[in-house]
């Protein structure tokens, strides 16, 4: 068992480089989850972790891992709370679309509102769908910690942040500097959940 036995996928060369380098013993590839490199029944369970808003087709993903997954095993998946404004980057797209009433956030992404992951999981044709909440508390040492992983151009936040200018993105830091508590500071977050039986 251990780590031979888990196998992954992601569409980015850079992330299947950083899971290969942290976790030696997985077997990492590059794929989209619309088309996993796996023969059918291959997995007990199929888990996609803060992933299906960024599938190009959810409902196609959805159904692949239950292709790959033998009978009677479990698909799951999480998304954060994008849409109820509970999800890690809620405070930095309320900060931005203080200074930019226009910006695009992550609230229409699938998955992203209570209860549409587990109308997903119904369109993939998945059985005895539970689906419901997931809460995490994340500690933040300092602002800059915080505010850091924005400027890697990760994402839809990390690619909003580092297409801005010098000076809107200063303003957006100091945005939300101000609505953040003193450091160190400990945010709640809301993933929705589902699970559903092959």
């Amino acid at each position: 068992m251990g780590s031979a036995a888990v196998s992954a996928v992601d569409p980015s060369e850079s992330f299947v480089a950083a899971v290969r380098e942290r976790y030696p013993g997985v077997g990492v590839r590059r794929a989209a989850a619309e088309q996993l490199p796996f023969g059918d029944h291959e997995f007990d369970t199929a888990l996609a972790q803060l992933v299906v808003h960024f599938m190009a087709d959810p409902v196609v993903g959805l159904r692949e891992m239950a292709r790959v997954t033998r009978k009677q095993g479990v698909v799951a998946a999480c998304v954060w709370d994008h849409a109820g404004g509970r999800g890690p980057l809620s405070l930095f797209w309320q900060a931005a679309r203080e200074l930019d009433p226009g910006v695009k956030d992550e609230s229409q992404l699938a998955g992203a509102r209570e209860s549409h992951l587990g109308q997903l999981f119904q369109a993939a044709g998945l059985r005895d769908i539970e689906d419901g909440a997931l809460s995490v508390d994340v500690e933040h040492p300092s602002f800059e910690e915080w505010w850091e992983p924005f400027t890697l151009g990760v994402g839809p936040a990390g690619g909003y942040a580092a297409g801005l200018d010098t000076k809107r993105q200063a303003k957006l830091r100091e945005r939300c500097r101000a609505l953040l508590p003193t450091p160190p500071f400990v945010l709640t977050a809301r993933a929705w959940a589902a699970r559903g039986l092959v």
